[in-house]
């Protein structure tokens, strides 16, 4: 897959003046210092960082001024993958660091804002939600006995037939018999303790959204999560104190946990407990424009359906936004230009990817670096991410397969329940000793990356390989296609057949749409990608973060057993899943039997 294009617009371009105030100047002045080393720029901070692991990470950690209750033997002990072992013999605890700083921080500074639907919320200070997470504490500790053992047998009997069973006590409800109330459980007040651990500690298990498959249980560390978000909210999104930190998210998806570390650098997070489309897609800017949000993050879908609806979110007071960030698939050129001409020319704007399996970007944007429409800006700090041939060559400005060449400190320490095998399976099978990420990447020589999709998702037509990315730009540039998901049929066996779901407007019919997608699709892509059939359903499948599942689809219409490749927790409206399955099947058809 090669493909050179000419350099795009520059929609943004860091002033003299952000560079010198931006956090990640003063890190690179205080890496030269600590190294020895001439970083004058962007490009050679990365590559720094990226060949001398030791020298950075140990950086970070001082620069952040991580507090060690017992100080590492060195940074990096093994310097393998998977197996690194980072910061061995050094103690630490995550939540001492993201409650730091309560004598120092003024109550006029929250350190959580909450704010919902119903238009209920509040502002919580560093010290309160201290004395909340003590009070917590004290509610969960090493003696108090939950006997749960009938209550468990009583949901196994009841549980066929049941439709659902949800109580919220924000709403003001009476607690159910045979439950504690909050307000009881932290009665008992207490200062909040911090337990020192070692660096490679499980600090949380975090579930892959099951787009290629049943999810993984991915186990991070307490130190690799430290430090990779310090480093990543702190330098690649210039995020401290005086500084708001929003990324609209549901807790089923790694940003919430990466939006809480914004905690880790002193700066204020909002959480938003509602929906982003109700009472209108303006909620969210809305909400931005009352609380003075910096940095305002969000997904690529998101944006697009706020370009579909032709919102101008400019007429709110939206100055305070220094950066919008955008994640979760690829943000298309026209959501960048729909960007800077409705929400703000001096907005600066981070397409980021990466994932759960690390819990952060590996590409993304720094506020040093100018922003190239439809152009992921440059690869993180700490994150050697190359593109691959199939034989394990390094591309330049060539499509291939993302993968990390060194060791990340937030990369998994292990899976619940795996004696490594999926562990392995998973990431190193490809490339023994390398990272295969999944995805198809280009990296410019200007550094910048374009991300082309699911490698495994990859639409083969005739020896035209393309990206799914793109394939869902041009169809999508439709205002008719709410949603579309493409499958390629062809596996190892032959070729098979390249079908089209749609997603319609309210009064688009399909005998209208399809005669111009084929038109555009052959024209903006290639005559060997038009699909054989497009199929009109109510909804496509996604995972509870939003991701299309493709590769699930795919590995169905082959064959696989439903159950194998789909969880049905993982998906965001698991009731309309067989019905988009029964028009998959039907569309593949007698000839092409799965």
């Amino acid at each position: 897959m090669s493909r050179i294009d000419a350099v795009p617009e520059v929609l943004w371009q860091p002033s003299p003046a952000r560079v010198a105030s931006a956090r990640i100047s003063g890190f690179a002045a205080f890496a030269a210092a600590k190294s020895g080393r001439d970083l004058p720029d962007y490009g050679s901070l990365w590559s720094y960082s990226t060949t001398d692991l030791e020298g950075f990470w140990s950086a970070v950690a001082d620069y952040f001024d991580v507090r060690w209750h017992r100080a590492p033997e060195r940074v990096l002990a093994l310097s393998v993958m998977p197996g690194a072992e980072w910061f061995p013999g050094g103690t630490l605890n995550y939540a001492e660091h993201a409650l730091a700083g309560s004598d120092t921080r003024p109550d006029s500074d929250p350190a959580v804002i909450v704010s919902c639907e119903d238009g209920t919320g509040e502002h919580i200070t560093l010290a309160d939600l201290r004395r909340r997470v003590g009070a917590a504490q004290a509610g969960l500790r090493p003696g108090r006995d939950f006997a749960i053992t009938a209550t468990i047998e009583q949901l196994r009997a009841a549980l066929p037939g049941l439709s659902g069973a949800v109580h919220i006590p924000v709403l003001g409800t009476a607690t159910p018999d045979g439950m504690t109330g909050w307000a009881d459980f932290v009665a008992v007040s207490g200062a909040v303790e911090f337990t020192p651990v070692p660096f490679s500690a499980p600090l949380w298990v975090l579930y892959s959204s099951g787009t290629t498959g049943l999810p993984k249980p991915i186990v991070q560390s307490v130190g690799g999560i430290l430090m990779e978000h310090m480093k990543s909210i702190g330098l690649q999104s210039d995020l401290g104190p005086g500084d708001r930190f929003f990324w609209f998210s549901t807790t089923g998806w790694m940003m919430w946990n990466y939006l809480v570390g914004g905690l880790l650098v002193g700066a204020t997070i909002l959480l938003y407990d509602g929906s982003p489309g109700y009472p209108d897609l303006m909620t969210l800017w809305r909400l931005a424009a009352r609380h003075r949000i910096s940095y305002f993050g969000t997904s690529a879908p998101f944006i697009m359906a706020c370009r579909k609806a032709g919102l101008a979110p400019a007429e709110l007071d939206l100055t305070s936004i220094k950066t919008i960030g955008s994640t979760g698939s690829p943000l298309y050129a026209e959501g960048f230009d729909w960007i800077h001409d409705h929400v703000g020319t001096d907005i600066q704007i981070a397409s980021l990817s990466g994932g759960t399996d690390i819990c952060t970007a590996l590409v993304g944007a720094a506020p040093t670096v100018p922003v190239w429409k439809g152009e992921i800006s440059c690869r993180a700090l700490g994150a050697r991410v190359e593109a691959f041939s199939r034989t394990g060559e390094s591309l330049t400005d060539e499509v291939g397969e993302l993968v990390v060449t060194a060791p990340m400190p937030s990369m998994p320490v292990f899976f619940w329940g795996d004696d490594g095998t999926r562990l392995h399976d998973s990431y190193f099978a490809d490339y023994p000793g390398v990272w295969r990420h999944g995805d198809w990447i280009r990296i410019t020589p200007r550094g910048s990356c374009v991300i082309e999709g699911r490698s495994d998702a990859t639409l083969n037509r005739g020896g035209v390989r393309m990206g799914t990315a793109e394939f869902y730009r041009v169809v999508e540039m439709l205002p008719e296609v709410i949603d579309s998901l493409v499958v390629d049929t062809s596996t190892s066996s032959g070729p098979g057949d390249l079908l089209l779901f749609l997603v319609l407007a309210d009064g688009a019919e399909l005998t209208d749409v399809e005669p111009r997608l084929r038109s555009l699709i052959r024209s903006e892509l290639s005559p060997r990608h038009v699909p054989g059939a497009m199929v009109p359903v109510s909804a496509v499948p996604r995972t509870l973060n939003g991701k299309k599942c493709e590769v699930p689809i795919k590995r169905i219409l082959a064959g696989a057993v439903v159950s194998s490749v789909v969880s049905m927790d993982a998906l965001a409206d698991p009731t309309g899943f067989d019905a988009f399955l029964s028009a998959a099947r039907a569309a593949v058809g007698p000839a092409n039997p799965q």
